[in-house]
This record gives C-alpha cells, structure tokens and sequence, in this order.
C-alpha cells in the first residue's frame, strides 16, 4: 500500500478527528463547515462522542468532495497522544481496505500532547500496521473479501518534517511484519531449520548471520537445549545474528534472545488436546528477536545488537526427553527435567549463556512465550517484566509506554529461587507448586546470568498473540509482533551512539 504526505488530497474516503465531547479537529471543522454544518447534524443524530475508536460513518455528504467522510474519535484530547493517532488512522485503514475504495485520505491534527508533525508520522505508521494481512494460505477469497486499498494520502500544510520520520517508521513496519509473519505461519512451514534460513535474509541488509547446527551445539555443550529437541525429526538450529553499527570500535552489544519453539506439544508431558494449534506460535519470543533486528538494520541504528535465537521442535517422539531426566548446560549447571512441557527455560539457560559467553554484552534481554501463568496475573493486556537492574528495568518500561507494549515489572528473590532447587541436580526446571509460575521461570533463567552482567526477561505469552475478535486496529491479526516496537525505541532510547 503506497503512503503519501501531500498539502492538499483528494480521493474516495476522508477521515478526520474529533475528540471527546463531541469537538471536531481543526481540519474537520473545515469539512464541516464546507458541508453546510452536516457533520456537526450527524454527530448529534448519533450521539458521537469522540471516544477513543468509534466512528461515525457519513456517505456522500453534501459539499463534500468525498464518497464517504468518516469522523472517528481519539479520545480525551488532553490525555490522547501519539498512540491514539496511530489507531485513528488504523481504525479508517480497517474501515475502508476491502470497501471497494482505492484512496484513502487522512487529515490528522495537532493535540495538546502531539505536534501536527507528529501526528503526521504517527498517522502514516498507524496506517501501515493496520494493512497488514497474511493471506498467504487463502485460496478462496472472495471480492469483498480481497483489499482495494491502493493508496492513502495524509495532507498536512508542511509535510517534510513528518515525511522523514514516517520513513524511519517504515522500517519499524517491516519488523513487526517480519515478526507477524514467522508467528503467524503453520508449524509444517516453519521449522528450526526453515526458519533458520529465512534468517539469512538479514544478510542483504548487513546483519552477519551464523546458524549453529547441533553437532556444534553438541560440542559446545548445550545439552538442555538438545535435550528438549530430541523426540523431533526437525533438528535444533542456534542463529546469532549481529548489527554492528556503532561509531565507536570495540562497543559492547545489547544481546537479545529469543525463545523459538517452532511448535510446542509438551513433550512427553503433553498438553491437552484444545487449543493446541496456537503453540505454533511458541517462537513468538524468536520472531520478535528477529523482526527488531530486522528494524534495527532497516533504519541503520548507531548501535551493536545482537540477537540469539534457539529453536526447536518440543515433540513426544521415541527419542524424547523424559521427565525425571538429567541435562547437563553449556554454564556446566545441572537441571532435572521434571515436566518436559517447560522446555522454554531450558533452550533459553543455553541461549543466554552462550549470548554472553560469545558477546560480551553490556545486557541481556530475553523475550519468550514462557508460562500460561503470566497470562492469569496479566492477561493479554501487559507483558511480566523481570530485572536485576532498576535503570534496565525503568528504559524497558519507558520504551514499552512510548510504544503501546505495555509490561509490568514482577518481582524476584531468594524465596522463589529456594524453589527450583533439586535433591539430585543443580536445579530443577518447575518448582512442582501450583503458585508463582511465571516468577519460577523468570528465577530458573537468572540462574544462567553471569555476575554482573544487567539481564531482563520479558514474559509475552499473552501478547505474542491475542484471542479474536482483535480490537486493535493496530494488530488486525492473530499474531501482534509484539516486542518488536518495544526493542527497537529501547535501541534508540538507550543503546545508540
């Protein structure tokens, strides 16, 4: 879909703003008052507020030079920010893509917390991420099913200054596309090693991508990691991808590490039946990983990121791990390997060890689709947060509210360590207690950072994807791509030269 900024549009849909009480923008005040006032009639017939996502849908209204002028709310003007832009222009792209219509115009305004600029920018990246569709298995599809969206221009009086960033965003799009994808594709599709190589195709962009096969896994002692893909006839992959794109030589990396089990049935402790089909989406953390390094790249960040994907297939084959099994890790550690089913964990306790044995970051951060537990504290309204380092903790969080990917700091500590001790290995990978779940994997994978070294873990399984209907205009579907904007601003804010 071509996005355009032009000083003066013209097309077969307008979308304007209005805020709560019913205030039209600037620009909509325009088009009411070149309609005679109908929009103001409308809005009063309708008893339109302005609430953050309605619409008011008007059909050939006249003196307008439109088929269709939809007038949709961003909510309380004073609290409405660059976030509430982006689903204003992702709540018009939902209305209107496979309407029949071709253009698209958007005439985003100024609010108390946002310049026109940029609501410019954010307008045109709302847009984009609203688009997004993956039909790549939809045979059927019928007309009014099938995108007629071509084009969307935003009009603005002085449109360079949000031209430019809208570029930058651009790539930010990408990444979350690219995330969307990898979560969003059937598990006999992506497995470890195809999803290995469509990693390579960082390459193109300058990202160096070495792709670890097990044999050197086995060398390098990484047996929690083959130890859970063992029962599959799929073989494990490790990818480090690297963006070297600091000024200064010598920089120390920001690792980040993803969880990426291509598809997950427990193992021998398998799961039940209903709902399965969703744990093709258990590299969430993986595709996230790999959709900021894709932005990162895109945008040419001055910083040096890594990213470190283990992937696997977690299957109860004739070689499968069983519980009560003993792996030893690439740190030396020893886990006893109660529950087979918590398998995230123990990729992961080789994933990170090997980031910083091979990196030397200045910090680690692993994303994962760890525990079900999290979505009982959370939801799918925020992502646990983990941290040994207040300031990491405070810049993640920063990045996460600048960007709509919410996270909730969760505590650690001694108590919940105590729980993963075992009387025949260093440590056992459940604690066997139906309380803390999320937190007891959190505590297992601290066990694998070394001293001093600033590390957090971002539980996202109940934000990798979200139960239908979607809401968000913003995430229109299964997969979100989350933790993708979240990394990316995180870069910026906190890791670039």
């Amino acid at each position: 879909m071509d996005i355009r900024f032009v000083t003066a549009g013209g097309g077969d849909v307008l979308a304007v703003m209005a805020s709560e009480g019913g205030q039209l923008s600037a620009s909509a005040q325009s088009v009411d008052a070149a309609g005679g006032g109908r929009l103001s009639k409308a809005m009063g017939a309708a008893r339109f507020t302005g609430g953050a996502g309605s619409v008011l849908d008007l059909l050939a209204p006249e003196g307008v030079d439109y088929a269709r002028v939809l007038v949709i709310g961003v909510g309380k003007a004073e609290t409405a920010d660059g976030m509430a832009v982006e689903r204003w222009a992702g709540h018009a792209i939902r209305r209107v893509l496979t309407s029949g219509a071709e253009k698209l115009v958007l005439q985003p305004d100024a609010l108390p917390g946002v310049s026109k600029a940029e609501a410019g920018a954010h307008a045109a990246l709302g847009a984009r991420l609203a688009s997004y569709r993956f039909d790549a298995y939809r045979t059927k599809l019928k007309p009014d099913q099938t995108p007629s969206l071509k084009s969307v221009e935003i009009v603005m009086e002085a449109p360079a200054p949000a031209r430019a960033r809208a570029d930058k965003d651009a790539a930010l799009a990408e990444g979350v596309f690219f995330a969307r994808d990898l979560v969003n594709e059937p598990s006999n599709v992506l497995y470890p090693a195809s999803f290995a190589e469509r990693l390579r195709d960082l390459e193109t962009l300058g990202v160096e991508v070495d792709i670890i096969e097990p044999a050197t896994m086995e060398k390098l002692g990484m047996g929690a990691l083959l130890g859970v893909a063992q029962g599959s006839a799929n073989p494990a992959r490790l990818v480090a991808m690297s963006w070297n794109g600091a000024r200064t030589k010598g920089t120390r990396p920001l690792a980040l590490v993803g969880k990426g089990v291509t598809f997950d049935t427990g193992g021998i402790s398998i799961k039940p039946a209903a709902g399965m089909e969703e744990m093709k989406g258990d590299m969430g953390g993986a595709a996230a990983v790999a959709g900021a390094m894709k932005a990162i790249a895109l945008r040419k960040a001055k910083a040096n990121v890594v990213g470190v994907v283990a992937l696997v297939e977690n299957m109860p084959g004739a070689n499968a791990q069983r519980p009560g099994d003993i792996v030893t890790t690439m740190s030396g550690q020893t886990i006893e390997v109660l529950n087979t089913d918590a398998e995230g964990r123990l990729i992961l306790a080789d994933a990170v060890w090997y980031a910083q044995d091979k990196f030397n970051p200045t910090a680690v951060i692993d994303l994962a689709t760890l525990t079900g537990a999290v979505i009982v504290a959370l939801g799918h309204e925020h992502a646990g947060l983990y941290c040994n380092d207040d300031d990491l903790a405070h810049a993640i969080t920063i990045a996460a509210n600048a960007e709509g990917e919410a996270v909730w700091r969760m505590p650690l500590g001694a108590g919940y360590d105590k729980m993963i001790d075992s009387p025949t290995a260093d440590m056992k990978n459940i604690s066997g207690k139906p309380a803390a779940g999320s937190i007891v994997g959190a505590q297992f994978i601290k066990r694998f950072i070394k001293d001093g070294v600033h590390w957090a873990h971002i539980d996202i399984a109940g934000t990798a994807w979200k139960p239908g209907p979607y809401e968000d205009p913003l995430s229109p579907s299964w997969a979100t791509g989350y933790g993708v904007r979240l990394l990316n601003r995180l870069v910026a804010n906190k890791f670039e030269e």
